[in-house]
């Protein structure tokens, strides 16, 4: 039995089945709701109820407290609907959001390559393509891990029947472990997405900067890959920021296609170069690297930063100093144990509002 759930102000109508929440049921239908953990503790997915029956589900206290209960509101994450509802949700609606729907996937994993000595990427052929825009992530299920883990596509959307990831080892993370030393080429498992608000906003002018740390390097890949295939005309440029030469990977990758496009810059920074390495490129942390790139002066362009929370914080710190206002900066902040979050586990809201 479903029942049908009308989320103002934007009007959709969504069915929700027995025991679905109204966020798995929204996102699964192409309608995208704020959420950011998923398991009722964050409260990023806090809704108004206006009509209808609503079981709350496990929603924290903390997240959602008993004077909020009485006034009606509940975490879509959680709440699960005993009648037709309609609800009010906080919903900014970006014009770029193609908004295609979750679905499952049943996927092999075709090869596993060592990147550096902390990151593998992950090679899966899906059992039939999915569609989605450059930047989003998926969800997947390990064996023996609690809860699915998410990660971001590193494939632009053409080459949709196979999934690549960029997976970095994380101490005491159960997920990551698994990958790094116990995963290996033919093993089945499942996946879910496509999810997230991370991608190119195309309708909004400006030249593009990415600024990547780490296992960050994932969605500006795939965006970076969609837009020279789309011959985009912008000018584009990545900086990519590694501790050391051997955790710069994928340099080979953009320094060819620096080359071979007009519009394409590739800006390399190692923060903690050896002095007897040879390394002729940006020596410090890469949110200077941009600076020394434009001259301490970014108005005009649109950022996007993808990476661990003190890059993100300092790449913002500086790009707001050089004249870029929070509206031309979006994000996505990798969050992992050490964070206070589960391993590879962050928010889908990107953007700085």
């Amino acid at each position: 039995m479903s029942h049908t759930v009308t989320i103002e102000p934007i009007g959709e109508q969504i069915e929700v089945e027995d025991g679905q929440t109204i966020l798995q049921a929204a996102l699964r239908q192409g309608v995208w709701l704020p959420f950011a953990c998923g398991h009722g503790t964050c409260a990023t997915c806090k809704v108004q109820v206006l009509e209808g029956d609503v079981e709350i589900g496990d929603a924290s206290p903390f997240a959602l407290m008993d004077i909020e209960r009485d006034e009606g509101k509940v975490l879509a994450c959680c709440a699960t609907v005993e009648s037709d509802v309609t609800i009010e949700a906080d919903i900014d609606v970006d014009p770029d959001f193609e908004g295609y729907p979750v679905e499952d996937y049943a996927v092999t994993v075709t090869d596993i390559v060592e990147l550096s000595p902390t990151i593998k990427g992950l090679h899966l052929k899906l059992d039939r393509p999915m569609t989605f825009q450059a930047g989003q992530y998926i969800n997947i299920e390990l064996p023996g891990v609690d809860g699915a883990r998410a990660f971001s596509l590193a494939n632009p959307p053409g080459k949709a029947d196979e999934v690549e990831l960029h997976v970095r080892l994380v101490e005491g993370g159960a997920a990551t472990t698994y990958i790094h030393e116990q995963l290996k080429a033919g093993d089945a498992l499942n996946l879910s997405g496509p999810y997230g608000q991370f991608f190119v906003r195309s309708s909004q002018p400006g030249d593009l900067i990415f600024i990547a740390g780490g296992s960050g390097l994932s969605s500006p890949q795939s965006m970076i890959l969609d837009l020279l295939e789309q011959n985009d005309k912008r000018k584009i440029v990545l900086f990519q920021g590694a501790r050391n030469l051997a955790e710069l990977y994928n340099r080979e990758l953009f320094e060819a296609l620096d080359r071979d496009h007009d519009n394409f810059s590739y800006v390399p920074a190692l923060s903690q170069a050896e002095e007897d390495v040879d390394w002729q490129g940006f020596r410090g942390y890469v949110h200077d690297a941009a600076k020394a790139h434009f001259d301490g002066r970014f108005a005009g362009n649109k950022a996007y930063l993808c990476g661990p929370p003190p890059m993100i914080d300092a790449a913002i710190t500086a790009l707001m100093q050089g004249r870029l206002f929070e509206r031309d900066i979006f994000m996505e902040k990798f969050l992992t144990a050490a964070d206070g979050a589960e391993d590879s586990q962050r928010s889908a809201l990107f953007k700085k509002i």
